[in-house]
């Protein structure tokens, strides 16, 4: 897990159920892209199966990202 934070505004509650929208950006026009937080989610949701969460209040906006460890089986090193 990895948690990411910020004291800056916030993220607003009536925007909040978009931010992983892909083109949603709350900038001005030519400003951004909206792609940031959508290529992110499908990274780390979508190829990984994993999850992207956050909590967001005007000066405490957090996200956590939480990939799945895979057991992996590695060959044995001993020689018959």
């Amino acid at each position: 897990m990895v948690e990411i934070a910020d004291d800056g505004p916030g993220i607003r509650q009536g925007i909040q159920s978009r931010i992983f929208e892909q083109f949603f950006t709350t900038k001005g026009a030519g400003k951004g892209t909206g792609l940031g937080l959508s290529i992110s989610y499908r990274i780390v949701v979508e190829m990984h199966k994993g999850d992207i969460s956050f909590t967001s209040k005007p000066g405490d906006t957090r996200f956590e990202i939480r990939l799945p460890i895979k057991n992996q089986q590695y060959p044995s090193s001993h020689s018959t």
